[in-house]
């Protein structure tokens, strides 16, 4: 029986050695990688739509022999599948109509030959799918673009909006920021109906075998459409009688009024560095948008934006191919590392690495207003945003885990010298007063969720809106229980209803921003320990008891996106790093004795797939839009759902991400909380 024992103690004791060690290495390898300004960044993965649309534009705007044409078509041939599609994200169980049209149009425009083995496969593998007849709403933009596709055939987006007072339901500001940012320049195109025709060897007549002429453009109809779906269909149809009138006429109707506006819109949202929105639709739409009203190649505003293509911070260059990125995310990498190296216990080990990172994060804040100001006009200005220099567009998100990040110095009296005290309380009262009325918080707006919105033709997209999410929620409920505030507050008393009753039915929380119900649980669970909940309450244990559920016998978590469309695959697929870690942090912050085993055999898992100090992971674990259009969970026993939103468990409507710093700072993160409890 001593013996035994005496075995048992050992095998611990050899386990914490090496869970130091595994910790210890991981440390290091994010430390060497901080950049010299102060903060990290990793790559940001999402789908060949980037590369495809990049070459489209630079076709559209002349720029013919634009040194990245051959590159970018490079990286498209090289993310091809085998059967000829191109995917939304690893491991999908298909291809995606969308990008592999999109991706074939931008290699024909490059002069792929059509006979090519590959461009034969894409073409086959389009036509399996029914083809043309269902892409979605911009693609078929895309096509118009190049002259293969009517104008008059895409969903009319007039300009005119841009008058829409604030108080009326279809003002720009009642949009996501990211339709808002692409809806104008696109408002510019649809109203000017801009074409550069291929040239006639590069046009993409095998894609219509039967002909142009016999080819139904029209929208397909919708499943269990409605009363708005119906009316909106028809007031498409009167825009474009009435656009078609203007432009037989000569009568502008006050269009170019309003493309005027539109314009002076668009450039005054110019992101710094040259870029709009933080992210990459209203960046090419706009650059395409201001080249089709006359604007110069080497104007100011079209100069900085083609030139941040070639910002090595945007393009990631491997071999002979570049891939551009949809977005960039160094204050969410650095305010998370921040965080990970606190929970591992080795800020002093690395106390240069922080200190230059604090700072860099502290000049992050947007102290300026944005967009956000139009529906929370009396707030001051505090918040984070996810890019390099996005001002107008902080979000709730950054700005809550930056209040994490920075919450351990606030006692430091260096840090309060450079002003951290009034750095946190702007932060503070600024996600205060972005608390939408049920209770949660969305990413950049308040209160943005009118579903009469999604009805529009124009929103096929992934997602128009941007609601309350439990998983922002409970980073905004974290920061504030580390900062001292308890479940008493106001703001948190209404949270907290609110993610209580956004809890599924077998204890777990959807994911909206990562993948997915392993995301949104472990999310909530860190949230309610840091606010004072009791974590005996019967619905946090239900939490608990679901994620232990979903452990797998490597002891590791993994979750496929295709749980976003199939209810079978919830809390299953692939284990990754990343995800063990979030279902590991969600069970340290319940510290039940019954989970014990589960913790020690996940972070054996960790330990035990580490590889120099990091992990491997090619599953996309982050989310953009999971393609509901609605911006918030759904149900999914719908069986008309698939068919109604265009998408299965392939997701042709969802965008998906793999943040590559994902799998190195969360399992760090896991690790040094684990230890701190198993220590205890």
């Amino acid at each position: 029986m001593l013996d035994e024992q005496a075995a048992k103690a050992a095998r611990g004791d050899n386990f914490q050695a090496a869970l130091s060690e595994a910790i210890q290495a991981s440390a290091d390898w994010l430390v060497r990688r901080q950049k010299p300004e102060g903060y990290w960044v990793g790559r940001l993965e999402s789908n060949s739509c980037m590369e495809a649309e990049w070459r489209l534009a630079l076709w559209f705007m002349g720029l013919d022999d634009h040194h990245l044409c051959p590159r970018l078509a490079a990286s498209l041939r090289e993310s091809q599948s085998a059967d000829g599609s191109w995917r939304i994200y690893h491991g999908a169980p298909a291809g995606d109509i969308n990008t592999t049209v999109e991706a074939y149009a931008a290699l024909r425009c490059h002069g792929d030959d059509p006979h090519a083995p590959h461009m034969a496969r894409a073409r086959a593998w389009i036509l399996s799918k029914g083809g043309l007849r269902n892409v979605r709403v911009f693609t078929r933009y895309w096509l118009a673009l190049i002259g293969e596709w009517p104008w008059d055939r895409t969903p009319n987006l007039p300009p005119e909006v841009i008058w829409f007072p604030n108080w009326f339901v279809f003002s720009i500001y009642n949009f996501a920021q990211w339709a808002r940012a692409t809806l104008m320049p696109i408002a510019v195109l649809s109203a000017r109906r801009p074409t550069r025709p291929l040239p006639a060897e590069r046009r993409l007549n095998e894609l219509f075998p039967e002909g142009r002429a016999r080819f139904d453009y029209e929208l397909p109809p919708k499943p269990g459409a409605d009363f708005w779906d119906r009316f909106f269909r028809a007031a498409d149809k009167t825009l474009h009688a009435l656009q078609g009138f203007g432009r037989k006429t000569g009568l502008s109707l006050g269009r170019d009024a309003a493309i005027k506006r539109a314009l002076e819109w668009i450039i005054r949202h110019q992101d710094a560095d040259g870029v709009w929105g933080g992210i990459q639709p209203p960046w090419i739409y706009s650059l395409m948008a201001l080249h089709t009203e006359g604007y110069a190649l080497d104007h100011p505003v079209l100069a900085k934006g083609l030139a941040a293509l070639d910002d090595p911070r945007w393009r990631v260059d491997v071999g002979e191919a570049t891939w551009i990125q949809a977005s960039t995310s160094p204050v969410w990498d650095t305010e998370l590392t921040l965080l990970a190296l606190h929970d591992a216990d080795v800020v002093k080990a690395h106390e240069a690495a922080v200190e230059r990172a604090v700072q860099w994060l502290l000049d992050q804040q947007v102290r300026r207003p944005g967009d956000w100001r139009v529906k929370v006009p009396n707030v001051e200005p505090g918040g984070w945003a996810f890019e390099y220099k996005n001002y107008f567009y902080p979000d709730t998100d950054d700005t809550a885990v930056a209040l994490i990040a920075l919450a351990p110095f606030r006692d430091d009296p260096k840090w309060k010298a450079k002003g951290l005290d009034e750095a946190i309380r702007l932060g503070v009262d600024w996600l205060i007063g972005m608390q939408s009325e049920c209770g949660g918080w969305g990413a950049f707006d308040k209160d943005n969720d009118k579903k009469i919105l999604t009805k529009i033709p124009f929103c096929d997209f992934g997602e128009a809106l941007d609601p309350p999410s439990v998983d922002v929620t409970a980073h905004v409920i974290e920061a504030f229980g580390k900062l001292g505030y308890d479940k008493t507050h106001p703001a948190m008393k209404r949270a907290l209803d609110w993610m209580k009753k956004e809890q599924e039915p077998d204890g777990s929380w959807f994911g909206r921003w990562g993948v997915n119900y392993v995301y949104g649980t472990g999310a909530a669970l860190p949230a309610l320990e840091a606010i004072g909940e009791d974590m005996s309450a019967p619905y946090v244990q239900r939490a608990c008891d679901w994620l232990v559920s979903m452990q797998q016998a490597d002891g590791g978590w993994g979750e496929s996106c295709a749980s976003y469309m199939d209810p079978a695959m919830k809390g299953r697929g692939t284990p990754t790093a990343s995800q063990t870690a979030w279902a590991l942090m969600g069970l340290v912050a319940a510290n039940r004795a019954q989970d014990r085993e589960a913790i020690q055999k996940g972070l054996a898992f960790l330990v035990e797939r580490q590889k120099n100090g990091t992990w491997e992971e090619p599953e996309y674990t982050g989310t953009g839009f999971p393609g509901y259009g609605v911006g918030q969970t759904i149900k999914l026993g719908d069986p008309l759902l698939a068919e109604r939103l265009k998408q299965g468990p392939e997701l042709s409507r969802a965008f998906m991400i793999n943040y590559n710093l994902y799998r190195h700072y969360f399992p760090l993160m896991a690790m040094g909380r684990a230890r701190r409890l198993l220590g205890a």
